[in-house]
């Protein structure tokens, strides 16, 4: 394992699946997060895509909904590289770094997909987030509460198996709270996917498809943190 303040090549160690095998696997869901954003017209807004890994979510959410500017941020110097050159002409910045808050006062607008449960420290995450957005800043992060669900350890195991940054388990009152204690007023909605589940994966973490439908139906949420203006 790395500890969260140092940078890495890929955070994905499985080299059968790679990471643009998992970013192809995410299309949908990015799809399904772009629908729960409330804010219609991002046309003026600084975006901020919190843990880009190659870059394809704001590529992918500048088509539904065009925004001013967009940066990526990723501890994963390679992936940030490959982003970097597939952004063409638009107006997108990619960044290796551990230390986002340097971009403070930026964004209108952060999103974060599948990023929360690699975060130990998040007290110091909601701080970092707290520094970059602007006042009345928005700031989306999905994740799923494996806490009560049958392959929570089987899970934990799989992604520290395959991963340079461990699994946390948080619960959903823990992230509430942190956010809530740095003055975020805190929404939160359940996520349910559209369409079929891909159950087709040798090894997805899950130890019955169950426990898969489960995360995906039951578990699965997206916070939305709004910054109070000052």
């Amino acid at each position: 394992m790395v500890q969260e303040d140092k940078l890495y090549d890929v955070w994905w160690q499985n080299r059968a699946e790679g990471e643009q095998q998992m970013e192809d696997s995410h299309i949908r869901g990015w799809q399904e997060v772009i629908n729960l954003i409330q804010e219609q017209d991002l046309s003026n807004m600084t975006v901020l895509d919190f843990g880009c890994n190659q870059g394809g979510f704001l590529r992918f959410l500048y088509q539904a909904k065009p925004f001013k500017e967009g940066m990526g941020i990723d501890l994963a110097q390679q992936s940030i590289a490959v982003a970097d050159s597939r952004k063409g002409d638009l107006p997108l910045t990619y960044v290796a770094t551990p230390n986002p808050e340097q971009f403070a006062n930026r964004f209108d607008l952060a999103v974060s997909q599948a990023v929360i449960y690699l975060i130990k420290d998040l007290k110091t995450h909601a701080w970092k987030v707290k520094q970059m957005l602007k006042p009345g800043g928005v700031y989306y992060a999905t994740y799923t509460d494996c806490n009560d669900n049958p392959s929570l350890e089987h899970f934990t195991q799989w992604i520290n198996q395959n991963s340079l940054v461990e699994s946390n388990a948080h619960t959903l009152d823990f992230i509430a709270e942190t956010f809530a204690a740095e003055g975020f007023q805190v929404e939160i909605q359940r996520r349910r996917p559209q369409g079929f589940i891909d159950i087709s994966r040798k090894e997805d973490g899950f130890l019955r498809i169950a426990d898969r439908l489960k995360a995906s139906y039951e578990d699965a949420y997206i916070f939305r943190f709004v910054l109070a203006e000052k």
